[in-house]
């Protein structure tokens, strides 16, 4: 068999400078191409959110019902629920230190009000605490699916997974389709990530085509603060859980490699979840771990967004001559902690709890304009950050539970 000369991340780092050339180019003397680009990232989007739902289904009705892991899935799940408060709680206070110490907002005009934009942001609001545990349970299953709804999925999927093993040998059959379906979903992952280098090239050479190199440069000191910060979280939170839970380094970061570099080129943590969820396994995590802990970071934990909204809040208020007490900012913090497990893991979702934070702490909406200049790079870096949590907390459950 002949031999690959470049692999798939490799490919995707071409597909990505390749992008950003393109991208250049179609900027500096053709800015009206740049719309040319876009079907060919969108397409790469839509294939991968077409195995989304059918893939977690599959894998955790397979694995629940199949291995009998019905009595696991309750200690696992607070486990897993009480990792991710632990960890978004750190972001968030990282996200606070990093913005009060470069204070990137000083000095900085926020635009002129724009009615119209502001109060089309300020429409849809974070989900409140019984929102969020009404909307963990499906009104209709089918819904679930054709929406995406990964929490849903998930709530779904462990109740009829437990039911199929409790019934026996009357549910092998079901067993054995699932665990069919969940091969299939796999290969045709992997018919799908040949595609990536295009989709990835064409999703960045349309943002960079469309904003110029400008848009890598604008608010430099907003984004470096939140790439400073996410380092930062990364060495300093995520490092340490990885030495504690004995990961082997260099195998985790092998395998998060390809998904990371998904999630930055399409600032999607839904477009990295299934290589995710395939790279993980083949790091030694047993697939029902994988399809239960993995999905529910989704809606969890997402390390990367959470920090996100801290520094961003603080540096519109810094920007609009607020001044915040330290007991105003922890209780900012407080809220955020229970607002951003509405967050989707698609782009530009923390842009509406950002916009209802400010609402709450009456704030200008025009920072979120501000903002919207550099939030596809921001965007970019917390979900790649989003998905490299999610990946480790996998595999951190993993050796808690005694199976990796």
């Amino acid at each position: 068999m002949r031999r690959r000369l470049l692999s798939g991340s490799q490919l995707i780092i071409v597909g990505l400078l390749v992008g950003i050339v393109a991208g250049a180019l179609v900027s500096r003397f053709a800015p009206a191409r740049a719309d040319l680009f876009r079907p060919f990232g969108t397409l790469f989007l839509r294939l991968i959110k077409m195995i989304v739902a059918p893939l977690i289904f599959s894998s955790l009705v397979a694995g629940i019902a199949g291995a009998s892991h019905g009595r696991s899935i309750g200690r696992m799940g607070f486990r897993a629920i009480v990792y991710f408060e632990i960890v978004t709680a750190l972001a968030l206070v990282i996200g606070l230190a990093a913005v009060n110490l470069t204070k990137p907002g000083v000095g900085v005009q926020l635009p002129p009000p724009a009615p119209s934009s502001g109060a089309a942001i300020a429409l849809a609001h974070p989900q409140t605490w019984d929102e969020i545990l009404l909307h963990a349970v499906p009104e209709s299953i089918v819904q679930a699916l054709a929406q995406n709804d990964v929490l849903q999925i998930v709530i779904f999927a462990v109740a009829f997974g437990i039911a199929v093993g409790r019934i026996g040998d009357r549910g092998k059959p079901i067993v054995a389709f699932m665990e069919s379906a969940s091969e299939a979903m796999f290969t045709l992952t992997n018919g799908i990530m040949h595609y990536a280098p295009i989709g990835v090239g064409a999703a960045i050479a349309f943002t960079v085509g469309k904003g110029g190199l400008g848009v890598l440069w604008n608010l430099a000191s907003l984004v470096g603060t939140l790439y400073g910060a996410l380092v930062v979280f990364l060495v300093a939170v995520l490092l340490p859980v990885a030495l504690i839970a004995r990961i082997p380094l260099r195998a985790f970061l092998r395998a998060i490699k390809e998904p990371a570099l998904i999630a930055f080129s399409t600032a999607s943590s839904e477009a990295a979840l299934p290589r995710a969820m395939e790279t993980i396994e083949e790091l030694g995590v047993p697939r029902p771990i994988v399809a239960f802990i993995l999905p529910l970071g989704y809606s969890f934990n997402l390390d990367g967004s959470t920090l996100y909204l801290s520094l961003a809040a603080i540096f519109v208020a810094q920007a609009a001559g607020v001044h915040l007490t330290i007991g105003q900012q922890a209780t900012m913090l407080l809220t955020l902690m229970l607002t951003s497990k509405g967050v989707a893991g698609v782009a530009r979702a923390s842009l509406v709890v950002l916009a209802a934070t400010l609402g709450s702490y009456h704030l200008p909406l025009e920072g979120v304009t501000l903002i919207l200049g550099v939030d596809t790079l921001m965007d970019m870096a917390r979900t790649t950050v989003n998905v490299i949590g999610n990946c480790l907390a996998t595999v951190v459950i993993a050796r808690w539970e005694g199976e990796l």
